[in-house]
């Protein structure tokens, strides 16, 4: 939907490569950019300095969204996990096709109600939770929005690394590398470099179940 609407409202298609900050938090908030093709993540800083990971865009999605409601700066920040393609287009522009654009009105405050509930959902689980089930959950999430069946099972080939998974799941690089190996010991999982393989998608799911 937004990557067509965009090519008509004649946005500008950009290129970045693996890496590459597409925006940083801080910076003016005057853009919105549809992913092409890539994946991105999407970070903030907490005062103490460590980088907390928030959302992994995909094809299709919207980064930069808030920039519609008036934000003059960003705040998180957007890089490429991979080399990204996006159609950028000023937020002004991006403004005036919602107020012609009833549906795409609504399909953007859904997509504020679906990351504020994402949000929300974070909170409860990063003081709910354990280390190794908030590793499974973004395994599980990963493996929805990313997998592709192999011979040995599902394959993530999202280039995340520990500490940005960490990142993710609010834990330190030394549990989520221990959660890891606990996945690995129990034979569902199985890592490579830049590389997940779910061996076992029933038990990481039975796993959360029981916890």
């Amino acid at each position: 939907m937004w990557t067509d609407k965009l090519s008509e409202l004649r946005g500008r298609e950009r290129h970045w490569p693996c890496g590459a900050v597409v925006f940083r938090e801080g910076d003016r908030s005057d853009w919105v950019m549809v992913l092409r093709t890539g994946q991105v993540k999407v970070t903030c800083v907490t005062p103490g300095g460590v980088e907390v990971v928030l959302w992994i865009l995909g094809p299709d999605e919207l980064a930069g969204e808030l920039s519609v409601l008036g934000e003059r700066h960003r705040a998180v920040s957007a890089v490429a996990l991979e080399p990204v393609t996006g159609i950028v287009l000023p937020a002004s522009a991006f403004a005036g096709y919602l107020r012609r654009e009833p549906l795409a009105a609504a399909a953007l405050l859904e997509l504020f109600g679906r990351r504020l509930r994402d949000a929300e959902e974070k909170l409860v689980e990063f003081s709910s939770v354990d280390t190794l089930g908030r590793v499974i959950r973004r395994l599980l999430e990963l493996a929805d929005r990313f997998g592709a069946e192999c011979p040995a099972g599902l394959r993530i080939t999202l280039p995340l690394s520990q500490q940005e998974l960490a990142g993710w799941t609010g834990s330190s690089r030394i549990a989520t590398a221990k959660a890891l190996r606990v996945l690995r010991d129990h034979g569902w999982i199985v890592t490579g470099r830049r590389e997940i393989i779910i061996r076992d998608l029933a038990a990481l799911r039975r796993r959360l179940v029981a916890a």
